[in-house]
Formats: structure tokens, C-alpha cells, sequence
């Protein structure tokens, strides 16, 4: 994976460099608007595969993520960026990940995703009364056997996602397409 990372990163790294030439021609709703369309995409792209990646990997993706919200707000390297990615309504690449990977999940659970993705997931029944019962839990499948890959597939880390969301949130059963998007 640490090779498709590079590629991410490669890319979206050209692509800032060529918005930053732009840079001074460009306001900042119209920057915004080239950087999520140009570079956020490439670090969307695929991220359910990113799921799982150790730390060194995914702070190269956050550098970029962060490198692009300073070009936006025109603030300096040296300013901290917690606050800038937070005004730009941005999550931090791991938080992201998981967003989607649980978006996904949610959609696969409600009949709004492709079949196959369904197909992955499976209704955790308990044996007895319990009192999961009434909760919407997902069966986690069986320790995979191949150490390096087999637990960040969406088949085993959906469920964990899923699983450990917190009882606050109020998963609702009718979305409209509004705000799912």
C-alpha cells in the first residue's frame, strides 16, 4: 500500500504546486473550490483501502491535506493547522477514512449501495435474549490468516467501524439524498 500512498501523494503534490502557481489570480472561494475538486478528490480516492494503514502512511496524506488548507486561507508553513482544517469544514485524513468506510456501511445496511457491498456484511444475531438484540450490530467475520491485508478489507473493518460506533448517535432509517451528500 505504501506504494499507492506515494502515488496519492505525488500527485496531489503536483496538483498544489500547480494551483499555487494560480494562487495570486484566484480568490479564496474559487482556490477552495480547484483544491477540493483537484486534490481532496485524489485523497478520497480508494480511501476504504486506506483503512487500517499505520501512522508513517497516513501522515504523508495528512501533510498534503494540510499543505492544501494552507494554500486556501493563504496562511503561513509555520501556522497551526488543526484550526484552519476545522474552518474549512475538513475532517483529518483518519477521521475521514473512517467517515466513509461507516457512510458506506450505513448505505450497504439501507439498500443504497452496490449488491456485492452489501453481500460483504451480516447481521450479528445473538443466541440468546439479549440485550444487543435491539441494537443493529454487525457479525465481525473470524481473525483472518493473512496478517498484513486481511483485516483492513471492508469485510472485517466495517464491522469493527459499525460495531464501535457510540449509542448517541440516532441512526435514522430514511435518509434523503440531501444529506447523505
Amino acid at each position: 500500500m505504501s506504494g499507492h500512498v506515494k502515488k496519492i501523494v505525488c500527485a496531489a503534490s503536483f496538483a498544489l504546486h500547480r494551483i499555487g502557481s494560480l494562487r495570486k489570480y484566484l480568490d479564496t472561494t474559487s482556490t477552495e473550490r480547484l483544491v477540493h475538486a483537484v486534490v481532496s478528490s485524489r485523497l478520497d480516492y480508494c480511501n476504504n483501502l486506506l483503512y487500517g494503514l499505520p501512522a508513517k502512511e497516513i501522515q504523508k496524506l495528512q501533510r498534503i491535506q494540510n499543505s492544501a488548507a494552507r494554500m486556501v486561507t493563504r496562511c503561513s508553513k509555520h501556522s497551526h493547522v488543526t484550526p484552519i482544517i476545522q474552518q474549512l469544514h475538513r475532517l483529518p485524513i483518519r477521521e475521514r477514512i473512517t467517515y466513509k468506510a461507516a457512510l458506506l456501511t450505513y448505505k450497504a445496511l439501507h439498500d443504497m449501495a452496490l449488491m456485492y457491498i452489501a453481500d460483504l456484511l451480516a447481521q450479528y444475531q445473538p443466541s440468546g435474549s439479549l440485550r444487543s438484540c435491539t441494537q443493529c450490530l454487525l457479525r465481525r467475520p473470524p481473525p483472518s490468516r493473512i496478517t498484513h491485508y486481511g483485516d483492513r478489507s471492508f469485510a472485517a473493518s466495517a464491522p469493527t467501524i459499525w460495531n464501535d460506533l457510540p449509542m448517541s448517535i440516532e441512526v435514522k432509517h430514511h435518509w434523503t439524498l440531501s444529506e447523505l451528500l
